[in-house]
């Protein structure tokens, strides 16, 4: 097996007297979908902001292509998001810029990573605008404009212009209903797979993680206390915990 693309070993934090994580250790590879999922206050969005160097644990390590991003200093983790990493944000507002057009939008994450052909860079932004199913004529109109489906494609359409490795997601499909929730999930599941990249995905929705996900993790109090293929996970949930999730699903 090639070697993970993104580590972690023993991870550990605590928020004063609450544990947020403890001991976290896994292995990312190239191409796949991991989901992370729990409850609120589980850990899960703590553990991908600690993963993508938003948050530094009290011990423990990640590991980016073998070097542990602690090392890289700020300047480094900032181009990595800029191009090798994305992040998409359960509100697209946190993740796009209100007051720059759809195309601007686009065409700035292209610009950080170096490229500087005016022409080029429209025309990457009208090509992706269609490939996340927003009608290339409202490239010029500002995101506010949008609904709430349409800003996280648009963001989505962002983050995925650079072809990153790596994409952190948090809970993408939050606050949008159902409906909008499907479409959305067949448009991820179809982008990532052309384009090979892996996905770290958080979610408290069991249905989307089997969706999109090959792999999942179970949290529960800061600790993963279950983890592998998803559908034998949540086809024979072996922890309480996991049991009671998907109790609750079907029950629901």
């Amino acid at each position: 097996m090639s070697a993970p693309l993104l580590s972690a070993e023993g991870l550990s934090l605590r928020f004063g007297s609450v544990v947020a994580l403890k001991n976290i250790s896994l292995d990312l590879y190239s191409g796949e979908v991991v989901a992370i999922v729990g409850e609120s206050g589980s850990g899960k969005t703590t553990l991908l902001r600690v993963l993508s160097g938003q948050i530094k644990p009290d011990s423990g390590r990640v590991l980016y292509r073998g070097e542990d991003i602690a090392r890289l200093g700020e300047p480094a983790l900032r181009r990595l998001m800029r191009s090798e990493w994305g992040y998409v944000y359960q509100n697209p507002r946190d993740g796009l810029r209100m007051s720059v057009s759809a195309g601007g939008n686009v065409g700035e994450r292209l610009m950080a990573a170096g490229a500087r052909h005016y022409g080029n860079i429209r025309a990457a932004a009208r090509e992706w605008l269609a490939r996340v199913e927003i009608d290339p004529a409202r490239m010029d109109d500002l995101p506010r404009s949008f609904s709430g489906g349409m800003q996280q494609r648009l963001q989505i359409a962002r983050t995925l212009v650079t072809h990153p490795a790596l994409v952190f997601m948090d809970e993408p499909t939050g606050g949008l209903d159902v409906s909008v929730q499907a479409r959305l999930l067949d448009l991820i599941r179809g982008l990532v797979a052309d384009l090979g990249l892996l996905v770290l995905l958080v979610t408290h929705d069991i249905a989307a993680a089997r969706l999109l996900a090959g792999r999942i993790l179970v949290m529960f109090r800061g600790e993963v206390v279950e983890q592998g293929l998803t559908d034998r996970v949540l086809d024979d949930p072996q922890h309480p915990y996991t049991q009671l999730l998907v109790s609750s699903v079907l029950a629901a």
